[in-house]
C-alpha cells in the first residue's frame, strides 16, 4: 500500500515515516519543508491544487497513492495566533480529504486530538476517565477546528458510504528524549492536570496508525490514543482526589493507568501500547 503521510517531517510524522515503512508500506512524505528525495515531495497543503496534484502522481516519484495519512498541521494551540491556525489547519484538513476523495482514495487516518475532550480541563471533565462517548468539549481556537474536522468527516462519509476515516485523538506526543523531565511533573500535580496526566509515545502513535489504516471499516470513528500509563508516579486516586474531587470515577484505571481511556480503542482497533516512559528513567 502506498501512502501519503502529510506532516511528515514533524514530530509524529518523522516517527511515522520510519514504523511505517519497517511495516513494509510504501510511504511519500508531504510537508511544506523538507529535503528532497525519492520518498517526499514538498508541498503547501492549503493550497488545493498542490494537494490534489500531489496525491496523484509527482513525476518519477509515484503514479498515485491509495491511503492518506493526514498529520500535517499546527501542531498545538498557542504556537500561532488563532486565526493563522484556524485557516492553516483547517483549509489543509479539507484540501487534503477533499483531494482524496476526488481521486477515488477511500482510506483516510489523520490526526484529531485530546483537546476536543475539553482540555485544559479548566471546566472538570464529566467523569474520569474520560474516553470519545460525550460529545466535545473545545476549549481553544486549536481543538475547535478538530472538532470541525470530525464533523467534516462525518459528513463526506455520508455524502461516500465506502470512504473510511478515522479521526486518532493523540495525547500529548512524546519522544523517548523528552522523558527525563518527566520524575519533575510530581511536584506539582496541578502541572499536568491539563491533560489528566496523559502522553503518547511516539512509536505507539505510529502503531494505532498502522492498526487504522489495516483494520478501519468503511464510515467515521474516532479513537482516543494515549500510553497505557500516566506520566505521573503518583497514584491516580491521590490526584484525583486532590485537583479533581468533585468528578466521578466511572472505572478503575489502577494505580498509574491512562485516564484517558483507550479501551475502545484497544477494542476495535487492536491498538496495544508498547512503550512506557517508566522503561526509559531509573
Amino acid at each position: 500500500m502506498r501512502i501519503a503521510l502529510t506532516g511528515s517531517t514533524g514530530k509524529l510524522g518523522t516517527v511515522v515515516a520510519r514504523e511505517l515503512r519497517e511495516a513494509g508500506y510504501d510511504v511519500v512524505g508531504m510537508d511544506l519543508v523538507g529535503t528532497r528525495g525519492p520518498s517526499f515531495v514538498q508541498v503547501d497543503l492549503t493550497d488545493y491544487g498542490q494537494v490534489i496534484d500531489a496525491f496523484g502522481g509527482v513525476g518519477d516519484r509515484h503514479d498515485g497513492i491509495d491511503a492518506v495519512v493526514h498529520l500535517g498541521a499546527i501542531p498545538a494551540p498557542g504556537i500561532r495566533s488563532d486565526i493563522a491556525t484556524f485557516h492553516n489547519n483547517m483549509a489543509a484538513t479539507f484540501n487534503v480529504f477533499w483531494a482524496a476523495v476526488r481521486l477515488g482514495i477511500r482510506r483516510i487516518v489523520y490526526a484529531s486530538s485530546e483537546t476536543v475532550q475539553g482540555l485544559p480541563f479548566d471546566a472538570p471533565p464529566p467523569y474520569i476517565p474520560v474516553d470519545e462517548a460525550y460529545p466535545p468539549r473545545p476549549e481553544s481556537v486549536y481543538s475547535l477546528v478538530k472538532t470541525l474536522e470530525e464533523q467534516l468527516a462525518v459528513e463526506l462519509v455520508r455524502w461516500h458510504p465506502d470512504l473510511s476515516i478515522t479521526a486518532l485523538r493523540f495525547s500529548n506526543v512524546m519522544v523517548p528524549e523528552d522523558y527525563a523531565q518527566f520524575p519533575s511533573f510530581d511536584d506539582d500535580a496541578r502541572l499536568r492536570k491539563w491533560n489528566l496526566w496523559g502522553y503518547i509515545d511516539a512509536r505507539d502513535g505510529a502503531q494505532a496508525v498502522q492498526r487504522a489504516l489495516e483494520v478501519a471499516p468503511a464510515g467515521f470513528d474516532q479513537f482516543l490514543i494515549a500510553a497505557a500509563d500516566t506520566v505521573m508516579t503518583r497514584p491516580n486516586a491521590e490526584l484525583i482526589a486532590e485537583v479533581f474531587p468533585t468528578v466521578p470515577v466511572t472505572a478503575d484505571a489502577g494505580e498509574h493507568g491512562t485516564l484517558l481511556s483507550i479501551d475502545k480503542a484497544r477494542r476495535l482497533l487492536g491498538y496495544e501500547p508498547r512503550h512506557s516512559w517508566r522503561d526509559h528513567v531509573g
